[in-house]
């Protein structure tokens, strides 16, 4: 990766009675062209950014009249490197691309990590995709995690990436994940709501946190088949997106993911070449054509492989009833 140039972008903007009551930062991503979130945030916090000639919050809600003026710092960043990174296309059009992401592949740059990652990828596939949204992570609206195979939708326009990333927000994207996880579940289908937040002595961990400590989060789930060697195929609704949500809350079940070193207390966990969690569905509003559009992506083959050699054994299959 290579340095970028430092700028700056001056603000002046006059608040009109249609703008009134948004909030701040809000307000300025709209009106601010190719510029992230988190710098519109940080300018704001460093009182870069002024309101009436007052600094404010992010969260501040605009009255008609005011007056916004400042500077927009923008940082010397990494330049992303145009690299061939393999990924499945599952579906293309000018505003979006929805992909299946082979696992081992780290979403998009970071300590680490500073190419070979799908982003990378993306940008060698399509050069426009470099000018959406962040620096470092271009065209991302979501992630999944190093390990993770499976569907992501990634913005080709910064008009599809704006509304991709509030429809995420607005937990109007369905998301639908299979995973191999240990043990056999009492109960064929279940939701388990439990609040998310960084674990408090390994900060590589996220953990459940009771006391108004965490962030909301919530998971349904459903046992599709069990095999006689103690593990279930289970299907996994997300209703919120936190850091690890699913192999946190499974293994807060006593059922952590096959293979997950992190969460799964290295149990078996040789027998898999990696956490067996599969993105398998996405079901959206298309951001510009308003249709609705309903993708999946095939079990990835290594996993495929293991299910079905357990499948060889003795299984059990369910349909969703109790």
């Amino acid at each position: 990766m290579s340095l970028g140039k430092s700028a700056s972008i001056e603000l002046d903007l006059q608040v009109l009675s249609s703008s009134a009551g948004n909030r701040l930062d809000h307000f300025l991503v709209q009106k601010v062209a190719d510029t992230s979130r988190s710098t519109l945030a940080q300018s704001i916090r460093f009182g870069l950014i002024l309101v009436d000639g007052k600094k404010k919050k992010s969260s501040y809600r605009l009255k008609s009249g005011e007056r916004i003026r400042g500077t927009i710092l923008q940082e010397s960043m990494p330049q992303l490197v145009a690299q061939k990174v393999s990924f499945d296309i599952l579906f293309e059009d000018d505003s979006l691309l929805v992909i299946s992401k082979p696992p081992g592949i780290v979403v998009h740059p970071g300590a680490g990590n500073s190419d070979g990652t799908l982003v990378n990828g993306l940008v060698y596939y399509c050069r426009d995709i470099a000018g959406v949204g962040d620096q470092i992570r271009p065209g991302i609206v979501h992630r999944l995690d190093k390990d993770t195979s499976g569907i992501m939708v990634v913005a080709k326009t910064s008009r599809s990436h704006r509304l991709l990333v509030d429809a995420f927000k607005e937990r109007a994207i369905h998301k639908e994940y299979l995973a191999l996880v240990h043990g056999l579940f009492e109960k064929k289908s279940g939701r388990v709501v439990a609040p998310i937040g960084r674990h408090p002595v390994n900060r590589q961990k996220m953990a459940v946190c009771n006391g108004g400590k965490g962030r909301h989060a919530a998971s349904s789930w459903q046992v599709l088949e069990e095999y006689s060697e103690s593990c279930s195929l289970v299907k996994v609704q997300i209703e919120t997106g936190r850091t690890h949500q699913i192999r946190v809350h499974l293994s807060s079940l006593g059922h952590p993911v096959a293979g997950d070193m992190l969460y799964g207390r290295a149990r078996n966990t040789r027998l898999y070449p990696r956490q067996m969690l599969h993105a398998h569905r996405l079901d959206f509003v298309h951001p510009v054509s308003g249709d609705e559009l309903n993708f999946s992506a095939p079990i990835w083959p290594d996993m495929n492989e293991i299910i079905e050699q357990l499948r060889l054994l003795e299984y059990t299959e369910y349909d969703g009833q109790q």
